[in-house]
């Protein structure tokens, strides 16, 4: 049986709004409470952030951030000179490309559908185009990690990932699965039902759950690992405040990060989505992100998503 271990989990508590949003409820643009959020302001606000008190952060493009130190003192996850590091579902490849500058002894390739990746990478660093839902080629017990982030909307089968993910791992490496919520969280009373974000989400929940393709909770990761025959699996939850709301200096930082992607991600997300599976009219589509992106940079509403982070290893022979 698996043992299973909460590493860490943490934004637990409530997070306090700063009360300069507060002020001026007739105005929902942060301009109004002192803030620039146009998107040459958010990008400087985010290069500072990745070095704040001492400590490396990450900032992905879209969704995809890392809200929990990267730098040598966080890493503590037991990767020992590994030489061959897959990186699923790699996006525009920056995961892969920055473990191939910290581990330069690995291999570490990443596979994508889309050949979107850079051209100049490190020399230890490689992308496929590869369809995660199709039999693997890659030999078995060849890996020392495999990692997987915001992959679940096109996955319809993650039994089939599981079992390709624990054959290629060797014994004892590790996996680790990284998703964001598909749901917002407001613990002030300031998202009502009728919520543009809200229901922006409620659809796309909807149209996941349409394709047979549920987004993931952090519940619902570990059983995937636990099922799978993985032990010692660990467990870690962040909140990813959408705008720069908050009151503590640092949510507010990730805050300015979610609200990088207010301008493009809803609609890159939303539409095909929207007409193709839910069958909405064109019009309707695009009305309901539009009104997913006016709510996101809203200061008046004080929302917030869960981001979730699991990994387990994989047994070592003989048990």
């Amino acid at each position: 049986m698996s043992r299973i271990h909460t590493r860490r989990i943490i934004g637990e508590m409530s997070i306090e709004a700063d009360p300069t949003v507060l002020e001026n409820p007739e105005d929902e643009d942060y301009l109004s409470a002192g803030y620039d959020t146009s998107t040459a302001s958010l990008s400087s606000s985010v290069h500072e952030y990745l070095f704040e008190h001492g400590r490396r952060y990450h900032a992905y493009y879209g969704t995809d951030k890392y809200l929990i130190p990267t730098d040598e003192k966080e890493q503590d996850r037991p990767l020992n000179e590994p030489h061959k590091i897959l990186d699923l579902g790699t996006g525009t490849g920056i995961w892969a490309i920055d473990m191939a500058e910290k581990y330069p002894m690995a291999q570490v390739i990443g596979t994508d559908l889309s050949p979107i990746q850079p051209t100049w990478v490190p020399s230890n660093c490689r992308f496929e185009v590869d369809d995660a839902m199709m039999n693997w080629t890659f030999q078995s017990n060849s890996f020392d990690f495999i990692h997987a982030r915001n992959i679940a909307a096109g996955i319809s089968s993650w039994q089939h990932v599981m079992s390709e993910i624990m054959r290629c791992l060797k014994p004892g490496a590790y996996a680790e699965l990284m998703e964001i919520e598909t749901k917002p969280h407001c613990d002030d009373g300031t998202m009502t039902a009728e919520n543009g974000l809200k229901v922006y989400t409620d659809y796309l929940r909807a149209s996941m759950e349409k394709m047979g393709r549920p987004p993931l909770d952090m519940d619902s990761m570990r059983r995937l690992l636990e099922e799978s025959g993985f032990e010692d699996i660990q467990m870690l939850q962040a909140k990813e405040p959408v705008g720069p709301w908050p009151k503590d200096p640092k949510m507010k930082r990730i805050g300015a990060m979610a609200l990088l992607n207010a301008d493009t991600i809803y609609e890159s997300y939303g539409m095909a989505a929207f007409t193709r599976v839910l069958e909405m009219d064109t019009e309707k589509a695009r009305s309901i992100c539009e009104a997913g992106r006016a709510a996101a940079r809203s200061k008046n509403f004080h929302v917030y998503t869960k981001y979730y982070r699991v990994f387990g290893r994989k047994p070592a022979e003989g048990r």
